[in-house]
């Protein structure tokens, strides 16, 4: 998840559904609530779901070497290298975005 990209969606959705609910309410103290509602809704969204990438890397680092050590074990130096998923965005040079 790129960062600025996220701010940047984040203020647009709050912006449209500030507009919304102040269309539905037609009060500004009763929209500001709920805009600040949702702004930290959004936030323990983001949270949750960087937290999920991390758990989900660190999960898949683990059963990656398992496998190369079991393999290592077993004479075969190269085959855990090639199990290896190799993502594009890992590529050197790439500005991941």
């Amino acid at each position: 998840m790129y960062g600025p990209r996220v701010f940047v969606s984040m203020i647009g959705a709050l912006l449209v559904f500030a507009i919304a609910t102040y269309a539905m309410n037609g009060s500004l103290g009763m929209t500001l609530l709920q805009t600040a509602m949702c702004a930290v809704l959004l936030q323990v969204g983001y949270f949750l779901g960087v937290l999920f990438l991390v758990w989900k890397t660190a999960r898949d680092g683990q059963l990656s070497r398992s496998e190369q050590s079991g393999s290592a074990k077993s004479g075969d130096g190269d085959a855990g290298a090639s199990a290896i998923p190799v993502s594009r965005l890992n590529k050197p040079g790439h500005p991941n975005f």
